[in-house]
Parts: structure tokens; C-alpha cells; sequence
């Protein structure tokens, strides 16, 4: 699932594409993927310019000139595309959105994401639960430190619920834990203040080292992308198990914790 470095990534790329551009077409091939009747959808959206995008955690907003905003989250599998044509058919596609220049927005892989036309007002109504951006410039450490002190649980099961971070998922949390040398299943309740500093300076650390990277998705956004997916021959521990640790040689582990996949280097990632 795309998390924060991806759907910044494409929040930058796709700033400068479509920001100022009018909506000129509308193909959607599967209606539940919106939320509302294709007429309603299609006939709001003609005519309307996208004023700039906007990410909050993993959903992306596109704010529209009449106020109101397309909200995407991809979830598992989803991934966008633009161009002058699609790199498929265009029935693989579950919405393309064409503007006044000719190039379009293919939205690709949404069984079980979405692409709501919404309010501002239903944009704070749903986004209310979300916890801080990691680059939000409030969450200083003492404030990070605070958030972590009234956490119970596991430390990968913290950093992966959205409504103490927004943003972070399971491919960042091994990596983040990884790059703090702490072992993801470690109690939160437990961790010395110098080893809360270590996870928040790794969490600055690797998601903007993914997001210049290009995350790990390998969908080229243009025909000219060459940066998309460049961190996922990156990743030092995340779907790695079996193979040997960059750092040390040890065999990367593979578990489940709380129903989540967990990549770990049981001897550099020892309990802190």
C-alpha cells in the first residue's frame, strides 16, 4: 500500500501537471469506486479546474474551484498514471480524468480504493481521527516523546496506526525501526527516552530518503519517470526475508504481528 513517501511523490510530481488545469473529460469504468452516480460525478466535475493537490497522511486531496475536493486513497494495489495516453487499455483504468491540454489522470488498481467527490466540511469530518504528519512542524520531539509515553503496544503497531501518525505503513515502520536499531515488536511503554529520539530521527531520516528516492512503487507516473520506485531496491530489510543483512550478514526475518508483516534483523534490531 502506497504510504507517505509515495503519495508525496506524487503529490510533487503531480502539482506542477495539474495544477490550474480544467477538466475537459470523464471516463468512469467502475462506478463503485466513486461516490455518487456517474451523470452526478461526470457532470459536477466538467468544467472544473483543479486548484492545487494536497496529501494528508496516505490520502491525497485535489481541491477544486468551486470549493469542494476529489479525495483518493489508493489503499492496497492502487497507483496513478498521466500522459498523453495510458500505459494500458483504457478499460484497466476505474477513472481517467482528461484535461483542456490533452493529457489525463489514470486512476489504476482501485478494487478497494477510492476517488470521492466531497465537501471541505466532509474533508474535516474524515480526516478528524488522523494523527500528525511526521513532518508536521509541531511534532517536535518533546511532543513526539509525549505521543509515544501515552502509547501501550507494540512499537511497529504505534507507527502504523494512522491515528498516532498519519502516513506510515508496513514497508516505513520495518524500515524506520530497522534504522533506529530497534526491534519492531518492542513495547512502546518500554523504550528509554535516548531510543524514542533514535526512532524519531529514522523516521525524518528514511521517509525523506524514500520520497527523493521515488518510494517503493515500480508505477512510472510519466513515460519520461525514471524516479518512481528507485527505493525499492533500497529497502534494508523490508521483503527481504531470507536474505542476508546489509549491515551485519544475518538472515532477515519474516513474522506477523497483530496481522501485520514484520522484516527484521534479529541481530542488529536486538530489544533496545
Amino acid at each position: 500500500m502506497p504510504e507517505w513517501p509515495e503519495m508525496e511523490h506524487y503529490r510533487t510530481q503531480l502539482s506542477p501537471l495539474i495544477s490550474g488545469q480544467k477538466v475537459t473529460g470523464i471516463v468512469v469504468n467502475r462506478p463503485a469506486t466513486i461516490n455518487e452516480p456517474v451523470d452526478v460525478f461526470t457532470t459536477a466535475l466538467i468544467g472544473r479546474s483543479i486548484l492545487f493537490v494536497e496529501r494528508r497522511g496516505k490520502h491525497l486531496l485535489f481541491h477544486l474551484d468551486d470549493g469542494n475536493r476529489l479525495h483518493l486513497h489508493l489503499m492496497l494495489g492502487g497507483w496513478l498514471a498521466y500522459g498523453e495516453h495510458g500505459p494500458k487499455k483504457d478499460s484497466h483504468f476505474q477513472v481517467i480524468l482528461t484535461f483542456g491540454d490533452g493529457f489525463s489522470l489514470y486512476f489504476g488498481g482501485l478494487r478497494l480504493g477510492y476517488l470521492h467527490r466531497i465537501s471541505a466540511k466532509v474533508v474535516i469530518e474524515q480526516m478528524k481521527e488522523l494523527g500528525p504528519d511526521p513532518f508536521d512542524s509541531r511534532l517536535t520531539l518533546e511532543a513526539f516523546h509525549n505521543r509515544m509515553a501515552g502509547k501501550r503496544g507494540r512499537l511497529k503497531t504505534t507507527l502504523t496506526d494512522q491515528r498516532f501518525l498519519a502516513g506510515i505503513g508496513n514497508c516505513y515502520s520495518d524500515e524506520i525501526c530497522f534504522d533506529a536499531r530497534v526491534h519492531p515488536a518492542f513495547a512502546v511503554n518500554k523504550l528509554d527516552p535516548s531510543v524514542s529520539e533514535r526512532i524519531y530521527r529514522s523516521m525524518h531520516k528514511v521517509l525523506q530518503e524514500a520520497k527523493e528516492a521515488g518510494g517503493y512503487m515500480d508505477h512510472p507516473l510519466t513515460p519520461e519517470d525514471t524516479v518512481t520506485g528507485g527505493y525499492n531496491n533500497q529497502c534494508r530489510v523490508y521483503d527481504r526475508q531470507g536474505e542476508p543483512c546489509y549491515d551485519c550478514g544475518n538472515e532477515i526475518k519474516f513474522e506477523t504481528l497483530a496481522g501485520r508483516k514484520m522484516f527484521f534483523c534479529p541481530n542488529c534490531q536486538k530489544d533496545s
